[in-house]
Formats: C-alpha cells, structure tokens, sequence
C-alpha cells in the first residue's frame, strides 16, 4: 500500500494530463521542524500555463451552459470524492501546516460542505436573478418592449490558494465552488505552503470531472515559484476574473494587474484586517474578567493566523479596564508556544514584534515566555499604548500572528474618533450592555461603514458558511468591499448580468421563458413569484 508521499506526483495539472514541468523545484516544509518534505514540485512552463487557459476557455463555451443540476451533481461529487480520500489529505496536510488534525478534519468536513451548499444554491436556480418586465405595446406616447435579465457566468477564474486554510481557501475551497456553481471555469495556483495537500484535492477534483463527464478543461492545478505564474495568468487574454486570499502586498500587486490590463477584468481579494474589538462600560464592568479570557481564545486560535482575528482592542481607562488587562496577561504568560505557517510568516512575525517592542508609545503588556521550539515557532505577545499614541500612528496594521494590542482611551468621543479614523476591515467586534448600545449608538453607525461584519457580543474568529454571512469590507480589507468570500452570495461575484429585450420566448434561457419550467423565483413586473 502506498504511503501519502507516494500518491504524490509533484507535477501540475493540466486539464486530464500531468505537466512535466521545468525549473528549481520546490518543496514543502515542515513547520514544527523546518524539515524539507518530499516529494519535490516542478513549476509548470510557460507553455502549460497557456495550455491550461486555453483549455478552460475552450471549456467554458460547454460548461457554461450545463444546468444547474449537471453543476449540482459536479460538486456533490468532488465532496464525495475528497471524502474518500481524506484521511490522506489530512496526513499531509498536518505535515505542511503544522495544524492539528482535529482541526484539519473539521476544515476538510467545511469544505465539503461548501461544496454541497453551492451545489444546492446551482440545484435550485434562483441565484441567477431573473427579471422580466412584460411588453405594454399599448403604452403611450411610446410601446414598451419585452425585457428579461439574468445573471451569467464570466469565464476562466483564476484562484489562489491560501497559505492559511489549505482546504477551505484553497484548491477546492469557496472561491473554486462559487466560480464552479455559477458556470465558469478554473485555474488554481496552488500555494507553495502545502503542495502535496493541493495536489490530493486536485487530483480528488480532476477525477470529478471525468466522473461527471465534462470537459477536461474545467479546472487545472498550477505549481510555481513566487508571483511569476500568477502574473502570467492575470494578464492572460482569455482569464476572465480572479480570486485571492493573502498578503497586502501580493493582493495589491494582482489587483493592480488585473485594472491594468488592455481589458480589465474583476479581481477579489481578501488582504488584511485587524478586526477591531470594543469594549463598552457595561460589558468590561461586568464580565471583564471573561471577555479577557475570550480575546486570549481568539487571538491565540490557529496561531493568530486568521484574517479575523482581532488584532486591536479598545477600552476605556480605569480600574475595569486594569482588571480586564491583568486577567489578559496572565493568560498569555501561561499560553503554550506556537508554530507558524511558514518561514515567511514567521520572519515576518518576528520582525513585526521587534518594531512594536521599539515603538516609543508603545509597551509591552505580558508575552510568553521564550523557549528553544524549532521550526517556525513563536510566543504569544500582548501590547498596549492610549488613545492618543494610537491616532495618527500606524499601530493598526495587521501583525499576522498570536498577538493583540489594547488601546486606552478616557472618553466616548476619544473612541468615537478612534472608530473614524480606521481603515477598510473584514469585522469589528462591540461588546456591551443593552444601555451601551444606546450609550453608543453613533459607534456602530459609523462601524457600518468600515467593515463588512459586525459582531455583537461574541468573537470575529470562526466564519460561518450561511447564504446571510458576508467575508468581506471596505478596501484594504478587500478589492472590491460589495463582495463576500464565504457564503452563498459569493457565487455573484463571477457572473454579470445579460439582458434579452424583444426575443420570442423559444430564444430564451430557460430562468426567463414565461412558463418558468425550472420554477424558480423570479421577479416579474416588480412583483416577486415563482
């Protein structure tokens, strides 16, 4: 029987075929001992990126018109067929992550489920947004005519996989399962963090394809070094959209490509976030001691390498505030060690801490102690500065990694000003009293406009797959802050709206035919119905 390593071939994907690849290859490593994992990638040539985009254009013109069963039923079974194979996904994947297995299994079962979520949201049809508003031939002073819109897939999507989540981000993770659902194409970059992992799924949903009789050209796996592969597919002619979750600094640099382009084309990415938390008088007065032992939770949860954890704390000045911040710092002096993803994020890391430790406004709270862990270890650290050294500073930015910053403020309209000056974030968090809603009203107004979610009395870390939940906020938390990455709604982010004005019902898709044979719900002549 083969072992894990032996199942993997370390070549891209091109379509049904393995590529052969050229060039340094590269390996995955093992973060708890820096350990070089065979077996080794070869980047895909030149030429296999072009034969993968190719093929998923060729492709689109057949997958884009399959029903919303034929794609139901696609991605019903690459759940199953990933399924089969996850007790090898999950080996694998504890090696190149460092995470532990109970959480690997819990991100491999999400996965599934986001699969099946779309594959029912594709099933029943009404994501497409159909509209039809009947001819009035009679209307004065002139006829109105016939006018039906519905929402249509884009084309061959370009997706990143995530140095964080190598199952739910990643190969066939939600980006992959809203662009498949609504009828388009794939081509993933896998991430050089987990290779092996991102070859197991591939191959999962290679086997999909021919299980469900498709064209080969629906999805292709991409090995390669650094930003040159996903630079040549973003400027690709015939890529159509793209979906990412990463850096600043690499999200920033394909968006930019991608607007610069001869034709520019969408592009969503997911960049950082510091998800703010608030602490109002009430909720600090009554259950300080709680609410510190639940920020530890959730700033410590997977290493701190969430997009959303919280990475800033506000709170008023006072002995609430002293009690709440020692409970806090005896947490974290007790905290186990951690590892990190990989030795970017860990020299990373590092060297965030060093220049918050040198920052003259700034001091540091508690931190574990240091101890001599391999690998990409690092300690939990806690920081704390006021008010008025947090405002104008660059204290904000996201430090990707088990630390949190508390900031002190002495009045409402200190944080009032603090919540203005915030830029674009995935979440913020308000704790508080019934009375400290009303007290603090004007703070969630002006919340509303800098995050995508607000969280009331709980935690940002742990993301939900619902049809209601929105990943997503104002720039430089994302591209585009109209967009969601988790969840039903992220399947609109890879279709655009066509509309028919005057064709004979026969011509039509089958979402706008006026005996509506898929019944889905519709909205006609302003009225929704089925």
């Amino acid at each position: 029987m083969l072992n894990t390593t032996e199942k993997i071939a370390g070549r891209s994907l091109i379509g049904f075929q393995e590529g052969a690849g050229s060039g340094v290859p590269l390996y995955a490593r093992e973060p708890t001992t820096g350990r070089q994992l065979q077996p080794a990638f070869i980047p895909a040539t030149a030429g296999e990126v072009e034969r993968a985009v190719q093929l998923a254009a060729d492709s689109f013109k057949i997958y884009s018109r399959t029903s919303g069963r034929e794609r139901g039923a696609f991605l019903r079974k690459i759940a199953a067929n990933i399924e089969a194979i996850a007790g090898d996904i999950v080996e694998r994947a504890a090696q190149e992550t460092g995470l532990p297995v109970a959480r690997l299994q819990g991100e491999t079962a999400r996965t599934c489920y986001q699969l099946r979520l779309f594959a029912q949201v594709a099933e029943e049809g009404s994501w497409v947004n159909a509209r039809i508003d009947h001819a009035e031939p009679e209307r004065k002073p002139l006829p109105k005519p016939d006018i039906r819109s519905l929402m249509r897939p884009l084309g061959p999507v370009v997706v990143f996989g995530a140095s964080n989540f190598p199952l739910a981000f990643s190969v066939a993770g939600g980006d992959t399962a809203s662009a498949l659902a609504g009828g388009n194409t794939v081509i993933v970059k896998a991430h050089a963090a987990h290779p092996g992992t991102s070859e197991l799924v591939g191959r999962a949903l290679q086997e999909s394809i021919r299980d469900c009789g498709l064209p080969e050209g629906v999805f292709s796996l991409l090995f390669g070094h650094g930003a040159e592969i996903g630079t040549a597919l973003m400027k690709h002619p015939l890529v159509r959209a793209g979906g990412f979750t990463g850096s600043r600094a690499a999200g920033r640099t394909l968006m930019d490509i991608a607007a610069s382009r001869k034709e520019p084309i969408p592009f969503f990415a997911e960049m950082s976030s510091t998800n703010p938390v608030f602490l109002l008088p009430g909720a600090l007065r009554e259950r300080g001691e709680i609410l510190a032992s639940g920020l530890h939770t959730s700033f410590t949860l997977g290493a701190g390498q969430f997009c959303t954890k919280p990475g800033m704390v506000f709170l008023e000045q006072g002995p609430d505030a002293d009690k709440f911040a020692h409970k806090l710092s005896e947490l974290v002096t007790a905290s186990a060690g951690f590892h990190l993803l990989t030795e970017a994020i860990h020299s990373s890391y590092d060297s965030a801490i060093a220049r918050r430790k040198a920052d003259w406004g700034v001091i540091t709270l508690a931190e574990r102690p240091s101890s001599d862990a391999a690998g990409f270890s690092a300690n939990p650290v806690v920081f704390e500065t006021d008010a008025d050294a947090f405002l104008g500073s660059e204290l904000d930015a996201e430090i990707f990694g088990p630390t949190t910053l508390l900031v002190r403020h002495s009045s409402r309209d200190k944080v009032l000003a603090i919540a203005n000056s915030l830029e674009g974030h995935l979440t913020a968090t308000v704790h508080g009293t019934e009375q400290d809603l009303r007290d603090f009203a004007d703070l969630i107004a002006i919340l509303e406009t800098k995050v995508g979610r607000l969280i009331f009395n709980g935690f940002p870390t742990g993301v939900e797959v619902t049809h209601a939940m929105v990943h997503g906020g104002p720039y430089p938390s994302t591209s585009d802050g109209r967009s969601t990455s988790v969840g039903t709604q992220a399947i609109f982010r890879f279709a655009r709206l066509v509309c028919y004005q005057g064709f004979p019902d026969a011509a039509l898709p089958d979402e706008l035919k006026e005996s509506n044979p898929m019944g889905i719900w519709r909205m006609v002549d302003g009225s929704l119905r089925k």
